[in-house]
């Protein structure tokens, strides 16, 4: 007979991880963890509360791992070429790990601080990539909620199938993408303008 793997919390999230990959995040259950762990359901709660804590796990994990993907991708480019980068690493982070990445936005604690430091160590990293384009403060800020919105938007819309044409959807994220990037030059090209159009909401 086979000895059986000691159990802890990283092959405990690993699993779960597994299954909200190929399964859904709405298919894992302590339950269903257990049995494909090989243990008994309460022997998950020696290291877990119950479900919602190894979500709120999960959604930590998920945006370290997106952090990871970003940074490694970032490593030896800068301004046009990061930007491409880092955001084809974010839709690859989706593509290959749904579940967890569907974990990190589905309402998770946002109060839990272990959770706040691995959001706001992605968004300085998109900061410190923006600041090759020199721009004020505020303005970098608007630009990194764009991108946020266009990365989770496409891989979102991805996810549910929501692309039905027959066209090539890398294709049309590249668009997407050097858009984005045009627009920055553009507002690099007139900050000021940008700025009073802004405050005057138009």
């Amino acid at each position: 007979m086979s000895r059986r793997m000691k159990l802890d919390l990283s092959i405990i999230l690993q699993k779960a991880t597994e299954i909200a990959d190929e399964q859904g995040l709405d298919q894992l259950s302590i339950g269903l963890l257990a049995e494909k762990l090989e243990v008994r359901p309460p022997s998950l709660y020696n290291h877990l509360d119950g479900l919602q804590e190894l979500k709120q796990k999960l959604a930590i994990q998920g945006v370290k791992k997106l952090h990871e993907y970003m940074l490694q991708a970032a490593v030896g480019r800068s301004s046009d070429d990061a930007i491409r980068a880092i955001s084809k690493a974010y839709l690859q982070l989706v593509r290959e790990h749904p579940g967890l990445y569907d974990a990190s936005t589905r309402f998770p604690d946002a109060n839990d601080q272990e959770l706040q430091q691995a959001q706001e160590s992605v968004v300085q990293l998109v900061l410190q990539v923006l600041d090759a384009y020199h721009l004020q403060e505020e303005i970098a800020i608007h630009m990194v909620r764009g991108l946020r919105s266009i990365l989770h938007g496409f891989s979102s819309i991805e996810q549910i199938g929501g692309f039905g044409m027959p066209l090539d959807i890398n294709k049309s994220f590249s668009i997407l993408i050097n858009t984005f990037i045009e627009g920055i030059h553009a507002v690099m090209d007139n900050e000021d303008k940008y700025m009073q159009m802004n405050e005057a909401g138009e």
